[in-house]
């Protein structure tokens, strides 16, 4: 006589988002603290520096460059956790990531890219320290909501 035993097994809701939306929302909210910091520590970023590097002045535009960076970066952050076989990752793993990516996107397009973009290679590299301080949060913030909004 055979009895049948119910198991535990992992079911997948279908309720978590695509990688990439969840790479764009955190993008966004991590870009949005980081700005709100950038905005009482340094103004002139948001207002001449970050639009100067499309030809555009003020701070509006200045958010929506920042933003519109930070969106993109977060689906880049996503397609390198997919890429790398780490599409669920727990939510400690994914914050220790996007700190690491964070402060790689610093190294890489604050302290090198955006001076000589600017037309000011006198300033490569360019270590600030607040800027540093502002990519890990936007690192962070991507993480968590990579981790909380894609399972």
């Amino acid at each position: 006589m055979a009895s049948d035993t119910a198991t535990a097994t992992e079911i997948d809701t279908g309720t978590g988002l695509a990688p990439w939306q969840a790479g764009l929302i955190g993008g966004i909210g991590g870009s949005i603290l980081f700005g709100a910091l950038m905005t009482m520590m340094e103004p002139g970023m948001l207002e001449t520096m970050i639009p100067g590097m499309y030809g555009l002045e003020g701070g509006l535009a200045g958010w929506i460059v920042h933003i519109s960076h930070g969106a993109v970066l977060g689906v880049v952050f996503a397609g390198l956790l997919v890429v790398s076989g780490r599409r669920d990752v727990a939510i400690g793993p994914s914050v220790a990531a996007g700190i690491v990516y964070g402060v790689l996107v610093w190294l890489g397009l604050a302290v090198v890219v955006m001076p000589i973009w600017l037309g000011m290679p006198e300033m490569v590299p360019n270590f600030d320290v607040g800027s540093l301080v502002g990519h890990v949060i936007y690192g962070a913030v991507l993480g968590v909501a990579f981790s909380v909004l894609s399972r």
